[in-house]
């Protein structure tokens, strides 16, 4: 009886081995399954990525683009760029000695002509700096004509020989020239005191209009401080209109040639004016020239800092040459157009200046009469065969 428990226990643990090796070869054999699932579905992917490249080139390569001539001659058109007016001239009136200032005879909107008087200023200190130079020089004159006089009596002295040793003679001389120099010296400070004294009257430098008051009678001013001015007086009979003219454009104007624009004050209203200067330089930043235009302003209907929109007639570049707008493709990287050069597409960058009637002036890499495509993207690749 023993011994057929024993049979039959271990009859049992073979069955379980048995299906444990089964489950276990079942498995690995799902595993593998899904290894070769996914390369297949791999391999297929690829082939189909592979066909829609295939299929794609094989459009493109059949696909027939729109072309267009490219022609020379510059595009005429009228530009509306911003503008500011400026006063013709301006100055920001600083102390040009330390001071209380004593009066102000002006304020905001004072109208003054060339040497009015604005404001006083009291530096009691300079006045006692002139009235002592002065009796400096004073002094200095008198101890010259002194030294003067002794010279030429010493000189009708040695008429008589003998009468005056040569060296007593040389060494007055000698002493007329150190005390006009003395004097000298002496007259010049004098004249610094009194230009200083005149400084504490503070007079307009021109004509025009008082746009800023800063002070206040029994104010501390110091000519070390150059924060806020005094005063500040602008010109406004006479305004500058300046502008800042993309450098594609203001190599074709010319001065003398006249200019319209327009500011919101005066709605509807056209202004005209003559380009008077140009700054032939351009600004690297914002890659324009200035130029100027002087805006007569009598009527005091116009004021410096104003806004004005400005129309420019452009007459275009006769050296360029057009393409159709849509031509060009701008990238972040460059502006190009797509030529056709041997049947294939190339890349030509190009620089744009005026446009209008759907053209567009280009500058760059292309002659008369080459074939660009007319509706360009940057979809489309170089070496591209393209139909004619």
């Amino acid at each position: 009886m023993k011994q057929m428990n024993i049979h039959f226990f271990k009859e049992k643990k073979e069955a379980a081995d048995h299906r444990s090796s089964i489950r276990k070869i079942k498995t690995v054999q799902m595993k593998q399954y899904s290894i070769y699932a996914a390369i297949a579905f791999f391999l297929l992917s690829c082939s189909a990525n592979a066909g829609k490249k295939q299929r794609k080139a094989t459009k493109q390569e059949l696909e027939h683009y729109p072309l267009s001539t490219v022609v020379t001659g510059g595009i005429a058109t009228q530009l509306k760029l911003p503008a500011q007016l400026a006063a013709y001239q301006e100055v920001s009136i600083f102390p040009k000695v330390n001071g209380y200032v004593k009066s102000v005879l002006v304020d905001i909107g004072s109208q003054v002509r060339t040497g009015d008087l604005l404001m006083t200023l009291d530096a009691p200190e300079l006045e006692q700096a002139s009235l002592q130079a002065r009796e400096e020089f004073e002094q200095s004159k008198a101890a010259y004509s002194i030294d003067q006089e002794r010279y030429n009596r010493l000189q009708e002295a040695a008429q008589t020989e003998g009468a005056v040793s040569p060296l007593d003679l040389s060494t007055s001389k000698t002493k007329v020239s150190a005390s006009l120099a003395v004097s000298n010296a002496k007259r010049n400070n004098w004249q610094m005191q009194q230009t200083m004294l005149s400084y504490l009257k503070v007079r307009a430098p021109f004509s025009g209009v008082i746009t800023q008051r800063n002070v206040s009678v029994g104010a501390l001013v110091s000519a070390s401080v150059k924060d806020i001015p005094m005063l500040e007086l602008k010109q406004v009979d006479h305004l500058r209109l300046q502008i800042d003219v993309p450098e594609t454009v203001a190599p074709n104007l010319n001065s003398r040639d006249s200019i319209s624009f327009f500011v919101t004050s005066l709605p509807g209203k056209r202004l005209t004016g003559i380009i008077s200067r140009k700054s032939m330089n351009v600004d690297p930043k914002l890659r324009s020239e200035r130029i100027e235009i002087d805006v007569p302003n009598r009527a005091h209907l116009l004021s410096p800092g104003m806004y004005a929109d400005v129309m420019i007639d452009a007459p275009g570049n006769a050296n360029s040459l057009q393409v159709p707008r849509t031509a060009v493709v701008t990238s972040t990287e460059r502006k190009y157009v797509l030529a056709i050069r041997d049947g294939k597409t190339v890349k030509v960058d190009v620089s744009t200046g005026n446009d209008g009637g759907g053209n567009i002036e280009v500058f760059g890499n292309l002659n008369p009469g080459e074939k660009v495509i007319t509706r360009a993207n940057d979809e489309i690749e170089e070496g591209i065969p393209v139909k004619s």
